[in-house]
């Protein structure tokens, strides 16, 4: 995977992050979800990589990355440290080091929510951005019901205090990662051997089965007052949102409504496939990010 892409690991301001980064042109940032990694991009990050500067990073917490102290368990400061602008500011710092004052940026799943507050605290540096299978947070919470709670359910599994969903986790996080991956994908096969053993490697540590659930209890909290704040604010470069047709995004959402209350110039569509836009239709993923970079 990842042929011609260098392995770099570099110093932000609160943490360490872990990438990868190949080709040559303008720069473009992917940012991955849970509970993968940077590698979940392996299928369209070497074509991306014929047109642009591709640097594919693990979010902190997640993969190779840091993962900071999040303040002491049960303590709702702590979850900042896994807020979307933190890990938003690692990014946009990750992007500096690198020598790119502008880049565009490709999220998915909760890579694309870092990507929607990296677009409200930085989103003079960013040319274009795409979202992949999601709504904006602060909308999914307010219009949650039964359907969403139940297709949905980690999003309240996760948040539950310290260590009760650590603890459940981490007795076969194998198998709670393939559970998850397999219920939301829609297309057979999709997931490399090579990929699925990079997710397992990284997700059995049980720091990253504690961050990411940090990650979740700073959605249901800080990120939500942050988001409030800035729900009259526009993002201004052009979006693209793209989400599975055969997804639970497609069945709760009209994506490009809730997209064009946020952001000023939008456009997207559904592709054939469930929530691993890269991985279950990496042809038609590719075709969309090309047409809208």
């Amino acid at each position: 995977m990842f042929e011609g892409f260098e392995s770099r690991r570099l110093a932000v301001s609160e943490t360490e992050i872990n990438l990868r980064v190949g080709g040559a042109g303008p720069a473009l940032l992917l940012l991955h979800g849970y509970p993968q990694t940077h590698v979940m991009w392996h299928k369209i990050a070497p074509a991306l990589a014929e047109r642009f500067t591709v640097v594919c990073a693990d979010l902190r917490g997640y993969g190779d990355s840091g993962k900071p102290e999040s303040g002491p368990p049960g303590s709702e400061a702590g979850h900042a440290a896994y807020s979307k602008r933190a890990m938003a500011r690692d990014q946009a710092e990750v992007m500096t080091a690198l020598g790119f004052e502008r880049f565009s940026v490709v999220g998915h799943d909760r890579g694309a929510r870092v990507t929607h507050r990296l677009l409200l605290d930085h989103g003079a540096r960013v040319d274009k951005a795409a979202v992949l299978d999601i709504a904006p947070t602060l909308d999914m919470y307010e219009r949650t019901d039964r359907f969403f709670a139940q297709a949905y359910y980690h999003w309240f599994f996760l948040i539950q205090p310290f260590d009760l969903p650590e603890r459940m986790i981490g007795g076969d996080p194998d198998y709670y990662l393939e559970r998850k991956i397999g219920a939301w994908s829609k297309v057979g096969g999709c997931f490399t051997e090579e990929a699925l053993a990079e997710y397992k490697r990284c997700f059995r540590d049980p720091a990253t089965i504690h961050a990411t659930c940090e990650d979740y209890r700073a959605a249901a909290g800080i990120d939500l007052e942050h988001d409030r704040a800035d729900r009259s604010e526009k993002i201004v470069p052009p979006l693209l949102a793209l989400w599975g047709q055969l997804g639970v995004i497609e069945l709760c959402y009209d994506v490009l409504d809730l997209w064009s209350q946020r952001a000023d110039e939008v456009s997207g569509r559904a592709l054939p496939c469930g929530h691993f836009l890269a991985e279950e239709a990496p042809a038609e993923t590719l075709e969309a990010l090309l047409g809208f970079l």
